[in-house]
């Protein structure tokens, strides 16, 4: 889609902050039963931009060359506001992991998402 490639880091990450939560409650419920408030409170520690900060550098050196400009792209990006529960530094590295996640969902590329994320989900959880 050339469409994708026009669009700003920040609309692809708006896109892939879905895309990632739809994969963490994938991921979750996935294990098995649990209450919802439970599911909540798990989902919290892999979406806060603190969770998703830490796992970027690992995940670097697993990207091509092009989804590593993106992530750069992503993390470049300036957002009218930053959250209070994050650094800034962790805020940006979280918006470069959904940019790049975003892009990849845009592009069709869902296998590639998955791939990343069940990658993600493992750093996530060695924490």
């Amino acid at each position: 889609m050339d469409f994708v490639a026009n669009l700003s880091p920040l609309a692809l990450a708006y896109v892939g902050d879905a895309v990632y939560e739809l994969l963490v409650r994938t991921h979750l419920v996935g294990r098995g039963p649990a209450k919802p408030e439970q599911l909540h409170r798990e989902a919290l520690k892999y979406v806060r931009a603190t969770a998703q900060a830490r796992v970027v550098p690992a995940l670097e050196e697993y990207l091509t060359p092009a989804e590593k400009d993106i992530l750069r792209r992503g993390r470049n990006a300036r957002p009218g506001h930053l959250p209070r529960t994050a650094a800034p530094a962790e805020y940006h590295s979280s918006t470069a992991l959904e940019s790049l996640l975003g892009y990849l969902y845009l592009q069709g590329d869902w296998a590639r998402v998955e791939e990343l994320a069940h990658l993600i989900f493992k750093l996530a959880e060695q924490d």
